[in-house]
């Protein structure tokens, strides 16, 4: 199975209201800025979206609304992984009912399978759908690293065809690009590392920072692929202070603070996760002045 995700894709917020209910109608403005604002797709329900707080009925939903808002202009994909493969093959055929363009599946948190269990687990969910598959390995949060040899196995199934990777380390990318098809499409999962990863053959990021930064990062990529590695290194450093200060505490609280900040109305997250601090959210604000984005 062949499929162009994009290059730039939003790992988008789930906007709450200020009783902590999903804001369906603040999430589809949001959806439509991000596409406005260069997002080539969308990641509805990751991490950055707080889907361990979300209910099944809020996801799918929340899939719902945004294939009506931008399907046909951006991709869509379903962030549907969990630590249950029975739940996972549940929520994924909910979503492909609904219309997304594919699924996001994290390795499986807090359970900590092995590698074969890993195998097995994507193999499972990726065998009860027609959906393109979009592995993701975080091990920060997982507590588990999807192996290059194992990504390699999954690889070979039909429609497993991509890889958010953000375990970190620079070796891996390299051994991952190394030992993978040539058309299976590796993502930076860090945006900091976005153009280290561009240099060792990714197609392009799964952001966070594109919620605020998004049309300087896409510059950044196409100035990459156009060869101008120059001016791709000058918009990377420009954009560093972003990187990194919107990472002060848990993603996703910088970044809602940030586009609260900004008039977005993301609201605050669930908990467990709490709002910035004064602190932290005064150090938002100054790094987004700096940038002149307030």
């Amino acid at each position: 199975m062949t499929i162009d995700f994009g290059r730039l894709l939003t790992a988008m917020v789930t906007p709450f209201t200020k009783d902590l209910t999903v804001n369906y109608n603040q999430a589809r403005k949001l959806a439509r800025h991000l596409v406005q604002s260069g997002s080539d797709g969308l990641v509805i329900s990751g991490t950055t979206g707080e889907s361990p707080t979300l209910t099944r009925d809020e996801k799918i939903e929340l899939f719902r609304v945004i294939v009506e808002e931008v399907g046909g202009q951006a991709t869509v994909i379903a962030g549907t992984g969990g630590y249950s493969t029975a739940d996972s093959i549940t929520l994924t055929q909910a979503a492909e009912k609904v219309g997304v363009d594919g699924v996001m599946l994290v390795c499986p948190y807090y359970n900590k399978p092995s590698q074969e269990g890993l195998y097995e687990h994507f193999k499972t969910i990726a065998a009860s759908t027609n959906l393109p598959v979009l592995l993701y390995n975080i091990p920060g949060r997982t507590g588990v690293n999807l192996l290059p040899a194992t990504a390699a196995r999954l690889a070979q199934v039909d429609n497993i065809v991509a890889l958010k990777e953000a375990a970190g380390s620079m070796d891996q990318v390299s051994e991952l690009r190394r030992v993978l098809p040539d058309d299976f499409t590796l993502y930076s999962g860090d945006d900091s590392l976005t153009l280290p990863m561009l240099a060792l053959g990714a197609k392009g990021v799964i952001s966070v920072c594109s919620h605020v930064v998004g049309p300087r990062i896409k510059d950044m990529i196409n100035a990459f692929t156009s060869g101008n590695t120059t001016l791709a290194t000058q918009i990377h450093l420009e954009l560093y202070p972003v990187f990194k200060g919107l990472f002060i505490t848990t993603n996703p609280v910088p970044v809602k603070a940030a586009m609260n900040l900004l008039g977005w109305n993301a609201g605050p997250p669930r908990l467990p996760l709490v709002e910035a601090t004064a602190d932290e959210k005064e150090k938002i604000k100054s790094t987004l002045a700096a940038l002149k984005l307030i």
